[in-house]
């Protein structure tokens, strides 16, 4: 009962900021109509995190969010385009792109891949209060749409997005990165680690691979255990070394990464001189004892690292905090 009523209170102020936002814009006050906008899909962010996900009001919350991207170009001159993009025999997908607000300049841009859970629309809603004001334009991708192929099918699919926005006249092609959220970040490192064009990425960092493939080894080999150590921590870091670029690995939460597994790779990779960065979302205690990952925080802080990474004339490596 408790978090029903959670989720009520939530999705209300979510449509409470709705009504400010349409108020705004009838009085022609586009700043602050955006902002409330930003409020509102923030809190109905946090009201989809608190439904179950059987419960009917997940989809109410869902398409509250969808129609909030429509509203929101409104107030801040940069509508989301709904971009179809071929991909050759295995067909079309469809996209969000949301373009940066600059103006004669070409922008960088992210790949993002929504978890295997929401559509890539619900991930754009979360993302945009990250997103506005930082000049760089973000293509959203349903997990599925991605996921649901043969292996090697992903990484082509992806790359189709790539060249879509490669040729975009808005686009600095030298600056497009990818951002896999949840067990997205998978198809992240594959695609990394395929396509060499990628000049960021947030990823697993071959995590998920990795603790498969060991997890079979020890059950084939009892003595796995015993395994040198060196030799663990080479196969580790493998996969990071097929990625030219620097690369984030989003650590805990709801995401596919342990803790441990990520310092691992980190110091495995820093020994090998392989650029990686590890960022742990915030955990907030909920009334019930559950752990929620604070995913404002979080967001902002992969986003800066994204910002810092895509800097024309950045030089030197940042400290993600």
């Amino acid at each position: 009962m408790v978090r029903q009523n959670w989720v009520a209170t939530w999705t209300g102020t979510g449509d409470a900021y709705c009504r400010i936002a349409d108020l705004n814009l009838n009085k022609k006050e586009f700043d602050e109509a955006t902002e409330a906008w930003l409020c509102a899909l923030t809190a109905f962010e946090v009201a989809k995190r608190l439904v179950a996900g059987d419960d009917p009001r997940s989809a109410d919350v869902s398409a509250k969010v969808e129609a909030g991207l429509q509203r929101i170009g409104l107030s801040f001159g940069h509508e989301v385009e709904c971009v179809r993009i071929a991909c050759g025999d295995l067909g079309e997908i469809l996209t969000c792109y949301l373009p940066a607000a600059t103006s004669n300049l070409r922008a960088p841009a992210i790949i993002c891949v929504s978890s295997e859970e929401e559509k890539g629309a619900t991930l754009l809603g979360r993302l945009l209060p990250v997103v506005i004001g930082r000049g760089m334009s973000v293509l959203v991708v349903s997990h599925g749409d991605v996921a649901n192929y043969a292996r090697g099918e992903s990484e082509l699919i992806l790359s189709h997005c790539l060249d879509h926005l490669s040729v975009r006249p808005d686009v600095d092609s030298s600056r497009i990165a990818i951002y896999g959220d949840g067990l997205s970040a998978v198809l992240a490192t594959d695609f990394a680690a395929y396509d060499g064009r990628i000049a960021a990425a947030v990823c697993d960092g071959g995590i998920w691979n990795w603790t498969r493939s060991l997890r079979s080894v020890r059950w084939m080999t009892p003595t796995a255990d015993g395994a040198d150590k060196d030799i663990l921590s080479a196969c580790r870091s493998r996969l990071a070394r097929r990625l030219n670029c620097p690369i984030l690995v989003v650590a805990g939460g709801r995401g596919v990464v342990s803790v441990s597994e990520a310092i691992k790779l980190q110091a495995d990779c820093m020994t090998a001189r392989i650029n990686v960065d590890v960022v742990m979302p915030q955990l907030i205690r909920g009334g019930q004892g559950e752990e929620i990952d604070n995913f404002v925080s979080s967001d902002d802080c992969i986003f800066r690292w994204l910002e810092q990474r895509l800097a024309r004339h950045s030089t030197q490596q940042q400290v993600v905090g």
